[in-house]
């Protein structure tokens, strides 16, 4: 088992790096990540209960309005070809959660109910009654969660490529736990940035390379202990808030996508498989659903077949 460790937390983590020769050696560093480029306006909020500050970007306008959510070691960024087009016809919220990109750093539990209780403190905020919440991987099981939890709030669901869908032993829950430390986030090295992020799609695009010098750009900033704390908590809020077993008690109308391509989703080192299979068994345990399952495609779906995931989901949202 040893032999695996580190190559599943290359594969597991979107994260930071080390000097070496590659072509993104130039990046210039952050002094903070507030000073990451996002391409739409940031707005912040201060959550008056938990004391987070919340980033988020807020456009378009409509009578539906969309929440984004990232999943582990990503930001908002991540969701802005789907926003750059959604936005003509819904209000698109995409945030960055407690500890990333330009949120607040605070130590938190990284538990999803955690992050749930964000969302529903965010919506009262905002002054949003019900809105639909498009998650992507840990923002999958993070808008499930929300879902399970305070169903008066979600008037519909978008899953994308979702954590939660697959079942892990007690011993493999506590493998996860032991892999992933903080200093095995911080020292990432720039190569395994560069392999992690090919690794997240059937075919790494051109336009998805920000991804990658962002968070080389990131081991200078200030802040970016805190994230790599949020990133190892995360992980153990995954495995500590499973939402397998109650996926039935879903009530509202759900898309999934799945690339058929996932190399994330099962687990290639724990629960070797299908992408497939667990896309398949997750969706029949939520009765009004609609799985969509993509060819040559990837973990990051929504940014590597951005045209599907936008026309599928006005499809859906009407």
């Amino acid at each position: 088992m040893k032999k695996y460790i580190i190559p599943f937390i290359l594969i597991l983590t979107s994260l930071v790096f080390s000097h070496c020769s590659t072509p993104y050696s130039v990046v210039k560093p952050l002094t903070s990540m507030d000073e990451l480029s996002y391409k739409h306006a940031v707005k912040k909020v201060k959550l008056p209960t938990s004391g987070y500050t919340i980033a988020f970007t807020d456009e378009g306008r409509g009578d539906k309005t969309i929440i984004f959510i990232h999943g582990l070691g990503s930001y908002l960024q991540a969701w802005i070809k789907n926003v750059e087009d959604l936005k003509k016809d819904y209000r698109c919220i995409s945030i960055d959660l407690p500890g990333y990109g330009k949120s607040s750093k605070e130590p938190h539990s990284g538990q999803m109910t955690f992050y749930a209780g964000i969302i529903k403190e965010l919506m009262a905020e905002l002054d949003l009654r019900k809105v639909t919440l498009a998650g992507h991987s840990m923002g999958g099981q993070i808008a499930v969660t929300t879902a399970l939890l305070y169903p008066e709030l979600v008037e519909n669901l978008i899953l994308v490529d979702p954590a939660g869908f697959e079942s892990f032993t007690k011993g493999q829950k506590q493998w996860f736990r032991n892999v992933m430390t903080y200093d095995g986030v911080r020292l990432t090295t720039a190569e395994a940035i560069q392999n992690n992020l090919a690794t997240n799609f059937y075919r790494l695009p051109k336009d998805a390379e920000f991804m990658i010098t962002d968070r080389l750009a990131m081991r200078t900033a200030s802040d970016f202990g805190g994230y790599c704390y949020a990133v190892v908590q995360s992980v153990s809020g995954m495995v500590d808030n499973p939402v397998i077993d109650y996926l039935q008690d879903i009530k509202v109308p759900t898309l999934i996508f799945f690339g058929e391509n996932d190399n994330l989703i099962p687990n290639r080192f724990l629960n070797p498989g299908f992408t497939t299979t667990i896309a398949k068994q997750g969706a029949e345990k939520i009765k009004n659903s609609k799985l969509i399952l993509v060819p040559k495609c990837g973990h990051f779906m929504m940014f590597e077949h951005a045209e599907t995931f936008n026309k599928e989901t006005k499809i859906f949202m009407k």
